[in-house]
């Protein structure tokens, strides 16, 4: 089955919307005036370069789901919408968690009037919801697409990819549900290494190579009979 080539309505609408939230992360759309403003809106670079990222990275696994299989039922355009709010409610504290992550690197001191250390669990439990739910959604699309892969006329290899990419989704869902769990363990048992919570989410790495590993050798094993027919042919 070929790609998609032209952009739906729909495809076009989230992009408008994502484009949106990377606004949302801008400090200010105004021009530094001052050289003062000018070093205030560049220390600031860290937080939005990382939340830049992240967004992009969600957007992109959108964007593939889109352009690998041609579908647009009610199930997708529905799930698309709920996508596009969630992302848009948790822009802010998307940037807020990375803003005080990188606030000694900015020359900003964490203060009590900031955030207090009780009320980091409840950071990174609101922060965990939302990956949860963006990546939760991400596998529902790409699951819903693999119950239609007979419809879609998906090649075995399409259909590979579709079970790393929910597999993919999944992981990083439950790295986000694993980090609210270790922050309210350290809420509870001991406060002074709630910071484990936001390293938990160096597992996505490992959870990525796992997947990535795995699903290589799933392709060699979906090769092989093809190289072993190319080999019975040329003997003929």
């Amino acid at each position: 089955m070929g790609h998609r080539r032209e952009v739906s309505r729909v495809e076009g609408f989230s992009d408008a919307v994502f484009a949106f939230a990377i606004t949302l992360l801008v400090v200010s759309l105004e021009v530094p005036k001052t050289y003062h403003e000018l070093m205030t809106a560049i220390r600031g670079f860290p937080t939005f370069a990382v939340c830049f990222a992240l967004l992009f990275q969600v957007w992109w696994r959108h964007y593939r789901f889109f352009r690998t299989y041609d579908l647009e039922d009610t199930y997708v355009i529905a799930w698309t919408g709920v996508l596009l709010f969630v992302v848009l409610f948790y822009v802010y504290p998307l940037k807020f968690l990375w803003s005080v992550a990188f606030s000694p690197l900015e020359g900003r001191r964490i203060t009590d009037a900031i955030i207090t250390t009780a009320q980091v669990p409840a950071l990174f439990t609101i922060y965990g919801a939302g990956v949860i739910a963006v990546f939760s959604i991400l596998a529902l699309l790409h699951r819903h697409a693999y119950r239609l892969r007979d419809r879609l006329e998906l090649s075995p290899e399409t259909v590979l990819d579709t079970r790393e990419r929910i597999c993919s989704n999944i992981g990083v869902a439950s790295v986000g549900a694993l980090s609210i769990a270790v922050a309210l363990l350290c809420q509870q048992f001991a406060p002074n290494l709630i910071g484990v919570a936001g390293y938990v989410y160096c597992l996505i790495g490992v959870v990525e190579w796992r997947i990535g590993v795995h699903h290589g050798h799933e392709r060699e094993k979906l090769r092989e009979p093809i190289a072993v027919s190319r080999e019975d042919t040329s003997l003929a």
